[in-house]
């Protein structure tokens, strides 16, 4: 009888002190979530504040502005050249890597080579997202930017009738950019991705060839569309990581105010100016003009954010009907 008693009463405090350790733990949770959310809007009203005399002066005309010139009398600042080089840089990046990354990701979940070559691979491509954006700035500007000017040149010779390669390049260029963003977020996204599609139940794939389909077909027509939302995340986060990339860009892409529909033009993105200009702003209004850019380049950020959350919400009810 003592006996029962003595386990029953470990059984209540081991009862106890689970239930304490779950209450702890849904508290420590319920903290860092509202120190997050804390710490986003104390960051945004920070900003915003430091904008304010540049949005009192230029409101919603400073979007659509083409000129920035910090060292008129007048003071001209407008953002649009920057939002257009930050979406086009960006935009040929994402059109550049995706392919590349989803390639990489099937070459190395599916068996197509041995592990002692896949798991090699794996690794190599994952170190470059290790590589600090400074380090391949300078490989672009010594390295890349050289090897890519034959190509540029052979765009503009063959091609210059059409708008996006009738510059005369320079190798510095919007084009340039877009190669180092994609090389910087192939990684990503082949990671993700990778991880994505070796959660795919293997049944699938069995269910898949049993029926007749060759690998190919199985993986086009079951392991894509299974994964998509997955890939479609990864896509977004390379997509985050290109928006606000700022030193390998920097290096590379020329920084040139005018507006030019051709890849093969200098440009200039908002991670950019901040990065170069921010360090020499005196005047007020100049301050307030570069945090303006960065409300606006959050603002970017924060609509492809919830345009994602929308797309893989949509794919995920698509696949469960």
């Amino acid at each position: 009888m003592a006996g029962s008693l003595s386990d029953s009463d470990d059984i209540t405090s081991t009862t106890g002190d689970r239930i304490w350790l779950e209450n702890g733990f849904n508290g420590s949770v319920w903290v860092v979530a509202i120190a997050s959310s804390f710490v986003l809007v104390w960051i945004t009203i920070a900003v915003l504040a430091y904008a304010l005399p540049a949005i009192k002066e230029f409101g919603f005309g400073f979007l659509i502005g083409s000129e920035w010139d910090p060292r008129d009398e007048a003071l001209k600042f407008g953002a649009l050249p920057f939002i257009y080089g930050t979406l086009i840089s960006s935009l040929l990046a994402i059109l550049i890597a995706v392919p590349l990354g989803i390639a990489v990701a099937i070459v190395t979940s599916e068996n197509f080579l041995p592990t002692w070559v896949r798991s090699p691979i794996s690794a190599m491509v994952e170190l470059i997202a290790a590589i600090p954006s400074v380090i391949i700035g300078l490989w672009g500007i010594f390295v890349l930017v050289p090897t890519l000017l034959p190509l540029q040149q052979f765009l503009f010779n063959n091609f210059k009738f059409i708008p996006l390669f009738s510059t005369e390049p320079l190798g510095f260029s919007m084009f340039s950019a877009g190669v180092v963003l994609a090389i910087m977020i192939v990684p990503l996204i082949a990671s993700i991705s990778r991880e994505v599609l070796s959660a795919v139940p293997p049944e699938l794939r069995s269910a898949s060839m049993a029926l007749g389909a060759t690998r190919w077909e199985t993986i086009a027509k079951i392991l894509l569309p299974t994964a998509a939302s997955g890939i479609l995340g990864s896509v977004v986060l390379g997509l985050g990581r290109a928006l606000g990339e700022t030193m390998a860009v920097t290096m590379v892409i020329g920084n040139s105010t005018q507006i030019d529909a051709s890849l093969l033009a200098p440009g200039y993105t908002i991670p950019a100016v901040l990065a170069n200009q921010f360090g020499e702003a005196l005047d007020q209004l100049h301050i307030g003009a570069l945090l303006y850019l960065g409300l606006i380049l959050f603002a970017i950020t924060l609509v492809v954010n919830i345009f994602a959350v929308l797309l893989v919400e949509f794919f995920g009810l698509k696949r469960l009907k």
